[in-house]
């Protein structure tokens, strides 16, 4: 399993002949999860499917996934990659302001150094407590 940025990538490859699945890679990104699965028709073409996966939970408190699912054939292949990269490329240009991450992702994310410091202001809802005293003994 690889790190970038705040996704986990999972890699699996099935080389078994004539089993539908041929390549997969799972993504794992804060609460959802992107499964990336290359499979095969009976005339061996390949396609492609992505999966979002998010785990919820019933009224009883069972949890359950939610999955949704695209199909992408080759032959939509480029038309679908360079559009997916000019979406992206937009959202970045237009609205540039940082991804918040959930209380889940800020656990599993490790702050470096070189990495931005919070504005002031976020801080101005926490008191400050000096214990000065602590570790005096009192006579």
């Amino acid at each position: 399993m690889t790190d970038e940025g705040n996704a986990k990538t999972e890699e699996l490859v099935t080389q078994a002949p004539g089993r539908e699945e041929i390549h997969s890679k799972a993504v794992r990104a804060g609460k959802r999860t992107y499964f990336f699965d290359v499979k095969a028709t009976r005339r061996n073409d390949y396609y492609l499917t992505i999966t979002e996966s998010k785990k919820r939970f019933n009224r009883d408190g069972k949890f359950f996934y939610e999955k949704h699912k695209l199909f992408l054939y080759k032959e939509d292949f480029d038309k679908f990659a360079d559009s997916l990269k000019e979406i992206i490329e937009f959202i970045r240009e237009a609205n540039p302001q940082p991804i918040e991450l959930d209380e889940t992702e800020i656990a599993e994310t490790t702050v470096s150094s070189n990495s931005p410091k919070q504005p002031v202001e976020e801080e101005k809802d926490f008191t400050n407590v000096e214990f000065e005293d602590l570790g005096e003994e009192s006579t």
